[in-house]
């Protein structure tokens, strides 16, 4: 139950007729916060509800207009870490590169004479950088000013823990801003403003002893989980407010004002705020928005509950399936392999396809992808990632107008085949699933098309209406494998329905993260590989819902794939067609993709549903899909827990 102070300040909230941006259910690294704890946090919380942070609503969508057009941008995590590449002592860590000195427990004397001193990035070259995101089709340019590790990469007056302590004399971030500026990108920072293993007074560093007054043990904030994860709530712990609010005014906010005044960057962007109380990320959070009324800053800045202060919302890190958000401004940041900052052991590499492919299908539900890349430590880029850059660069050549400026599309139903993205009076088709007998069809939309056109070769196609469908005419082998994209320009509006077209021919996903969700909250993973479920499903009033329709009566075979929560989970679920009732029970030796049943659809609309009837353990499966494979028909099953 919400206490009084979140209960006052959603008061407050609905009163003065406006919200804090919503944000998903996604997990994102150190985002998980909860209610109102303090009573600085409810003052603080107060003041921003009818003071700064309402006055700067009124100037959203002009501060974001650029960032909604961009939709591509390029975030770099890279820093003294870097050289090491992941390794301490011969030892690969199996965690985020960047987080190197705290996986290893590295005390900060060592760091600083091994680490901090002896880098020297003696191959950086900004120009070359900036060069490669820019043809690569990305907008915006974000970069490490300062990680967990407390290490400025520029020259910082304002807390000198900075370049100036390395060989290398230049500073990095003038350096990228000026080229971002030569060659029209917009700039910004990553700073961890909550999370930082130098400064004596921060949580996070909970392996070295600092004599900082604060007479109840190690810092807080590490995985030690000294004084818990709440540490501001323990009796012993909350002592250490006085330390943390000393290091929010000696570093925290006095270099967050300094990048500003130094750099002018255009955005901004924060992480772990859950290390420090909320009015204390929220002092951050006004200090920046006064000292630059026109920044954009992220959503990890100042978070708790369904809100957050911030101009957008954050997806989970490396999500490869984004579900839709209500917010009018999201992003997610996919890393080339499985690691932010340099990793020399992780090829986890993925394809340029992934990315693209990535990047169509946050365009179509509103979103940008903010793609990471670790360069070395000498300055120069993995190899993997500067193939990676390049392929989405050609793509791009091509395909940028189906990207850049193009808004939602909610209204149309997701095609088995792709996504649709849109941009006035032009709808684009993205074609992942190419179809084998040269028909696409587009469902439940009615447009009159004056034109198609594959915008890879130039080729004009036949379209013809069909009912509430679209035909088209396509060649038989894919122009583009990565996406062929067709751009559909239309006379006038057009009407769409909501009904998703099966494929007769091909199996058909229906994924949960795009199903319509009735009855109690479900929760949703964070969309990494393995992790694109639905979970918190207890109670009978939770069903998914689709609609569907399908254009000849065909016999399908209803499989469902999910995972369960706990090896001791098992249950019955129901999947509804139409009036029929389909009942399948699942327990620790049933296989990951269930058997439901085989049914037959006629031409026309249908609905399908996904219930409950009883469980045992923590609740029901988490299921990531339902699938509607045609009978007597040879395909080999998209997977289910990886983009394509």
């Amino acid at each position: 139950m919400k206490n009084l102070q979140l209960f006052f300040a959603s008061t407050i909230l609905l009163s003065a007729g406006f919200g804090a941006h919503a944000q998903n259910n996604g997990n994102e690294q150190g985002m998980e916060l909860g209610e109102l704890q303090l009573h600085q946090d409810s003052v603080a919380v107060r003041d921003a509800f009818t003071g700064w942070w309402k006055d700067s609503q009124a100037s959203l969508d002009e501060r974001m207009a650029w960032y909604a057009d961009a939709k591509f941008g390029c975030f770099v995590h890279w820093g003294a870490y870097s050289s090491l590449g992941g390794v301490w002592n011969g030892s690969a860590i199996g965690t985020y590169a960047e987080h190197v000195m705290r996986a290893k427990k590295i005390p900060l004397a060592e760091y600083k004479e091994k680490v901090i001193r002896t880098f020297n990035p003696v191959n950086f070259d900004a120009d070359e950088w900036v060069r490669r995101a820019k043809e690569a089709g990305m907008k915006y340019f974000i970069v490490t000013a300062k990680h967990h590790d407390g290490f400025a990469v520029y020259h910082s007056d304002a807390y000198p823990y900075d370049m100036r302590l390395t060989p290398f004399s230049r500073d990095p971030m003038a350096e990228l801003k000026a080229a971002c500026v030569k060659q029209g990108l917009k700039f910004g920072f990553y700073y961890s403003h909550a999370f930082d293993w130098e400064h004596p007074d921060a949580p996070g560093n909970d392996w070295d002893t600092f004599d900082n007054g604060f007479t109840g043990g190690k810092n807080p904030g590490g995985d030690a989980l000294h004084g818990s994860r709440d540490w501001w709530m323990n009796g012993t712990y909350k002592a250490f407010l006085t330390n943390a609010d000393r290091y929010v005014n000696e570093k925290s906010i006095p270099q967050v004002i300094e990048l500003v005044q130094k750099y002018n960057p255009d955005i901004m962007w924060f992480d772990t705020p859950h290390k420090l109380p909320l009015y204390q990320n929220i002092r951050i959070c006004k200090a920046l928005r006064e000292a630059k009324t026109d920044v954009v800053i992220n959503g990890r800045l100042a978070r708790w509950g369904n809100y957050q202060l911030g101009d957008y919302a954050n997806s989970g890190d490396r999500a490869a399936y984004l579900f839709p958000l209500e917010d009018p401004y999201w992003e997610s940041i996919p890393t080339t392999n499985n690691s932010y900052g340099y990793s020399s052991a992780d090829k986890s590499h993925k394809p340029p396809a992934h990315f693209i492919r990535l990047l169509e299908t946050a365009a179509s539900k509103g979103g940008n992808i903010l793609l990471n890349v670790g360069p070395k430590g000498d300055g120069t880029w993995d190899a993997p990632d500067t193939l990676i850059y390049r392929a989405i660069g050609e793509w791009m050549n091509v395909n940028a107008e189906s990207i850049y400026g193009t808004v939602r599309t909610n209204d149309i139903p997701i095609p088995n085949w792709g996504v649709i993205t849109r941009k006035a009076n032009v709808i684009y088709l993205h074609v992942h699933n190419y179809p084998k007998n040269g028909e696409l069809w587009v469902g439940s939309l009615k447009a009159t098309v004056t034109q198609a056109k594959i915008l890879q070769t130039g080729e004009l196609l036949t379209c013809t209406q069909h009912g509430k469908d679209l035909r088209l005419q396509v060649p038989t082998t894919a122009p583009d494998t990565a996406s062929t994209v067709i751009a559909l320009t239309i006379d006038g509006n057009y009407t769409a329905e909501s009904q998703r077209l099966l494929d007769t021919k091909e199996n058909n996903v229906l994924p949960t993260f795009d199903a319509i969700l009735g009855g109690s909250p479900f929760s949703r993973g964070d969309g990494k590989n393995g992790y694109n479920y639905l979970h918190d499903w207890k109670d009978d009033s939770q069903i998914l819902t689709w609609n569907v329709s399908v254009r000849e009566t065909t016999s399908f075979e209803v499989s469902i794939a999910y995972n369960r929560a706990a090896s001791s989970d098992e249950g019955t679920v129901v999947v509804e067609v139409d009036n029929a009732s389909h009942e399948v029970s699942y327990n620790a030796t049933t296989p990951a993709s269930l058997f439901v049943a085989q049914i037959a659809l006629t031409a026309g609309d249908h609905v399908i549903k996904l219930r409950g009837k009883t469980y045992k353990g923590s609740q029901y499966m988490r299921p990531f899909s339902v699938s509607l494979t045609p009978v007597n028909i040879q395909v080999i099953k998209k997977s289910l827990t990886f983009a394509e």
